[in-house]
């Protein structure tokens, strides 16, 4: 099976040393429960789309530091490239800002959350059991890094999560998208190297519950199954 990564953004240079760049995360992050998953890289945020949506099996869409409502055109581009993969009923997974990506997309509405940042560990709460959602979890840990929201879903969204900050924190639009507001990619070690990068813009006190968080155990192998699980399902 071909994957598509759209990159929407790239690994400080300083920060390389400690995973990669997110063209490494996410196959390092399925490598063993999809062996057989083909990776193909899209530079979005520099311009560099598939030729169709085609071209791959299934689109993961990263974070990102940009807004989904920047004005910038490789972010209009991939808006409409989300509407043509809907159209086509290709199966498209977004992370982080490719979750808010796929709310904007939609008709949903993604805004700065009057919480201010997430950061750290976060518990989510499963809302909706799917046939997918294997093995089974009422309710699982995951890294953020966010301060855009998806307040509004879509009109056809099925909510599958929450978190106490992030009230959509996972949903899923017909059978074949579906978006995450968290980061299972990230390894630990990245999203404190983060998080004290940000201080100015996250606040001293955030910064320092978020790292505390970190000693907390996270279910992204388990998050990983339920992607591989989603995309299987819509080959």
């Amino acid at each position: 099976m071909k994957i598509g990564l759209l990159e929407c953004d790239h690994v400080r240079e300083e920060l390389v040393h400690i995973a990669g760049d997110y063209r490494q995360m996410f196959p390092a992050l399925f490598a063993a429960i999809a062996p057989h998953w083909e990776f193909e890289f899209f530079d979005v945020c520099n311009g560099h789309f598939p030729e169709s949506v085609n071209t791959c099996d299934v689109y993961i869409c990263t974070g990102s530091k940009s807004s989904v409502y920047d004005e910038e055109i490789w972010i209009d581009n991939l808006k409409a490239f989300v509407q043509d993969l809907h159209k086509s009923k290709k199966t498209f997974i977004g992370v982080c800002f490719g979750h808010q990506m796929l709310g904007e997309a939609l008709g949903g509405k993604v805004q700065k959350s009057a919480v201010g940042w997430c950061v750290g560990v976060h518990p989510f709460e499963t809302l909706v059991h799917t046939n997918w959602m294997r093995p089974a979890m009422t309710s699982f840990n995951l890294l953020m890094m966010c301060q855009d929201q998806v307040l509004t879903l879509p009109a056809e969204s099925i909510l599958l999560a929450q978190t106490p900050d992030c009230p959509h924190a996972m949903f899923q639009i017909g059978e074949n998208m579906l978006g995450i507001q968290a980061h299972p990619e990230f390894p630990k070690s990245y999203d404190k190297a983060l998080m004290e990068l940000r201080v100015d813009r996250i606040g001293a006190r955030k910064v320092e519950l978020g790292i505390m968080s970190l000693e907390l155990p996270t279910s992204e192998k388990n998050i990983a199954q339920w992607i591989v699980n989603f995309a299987e399902a819509n080959k």
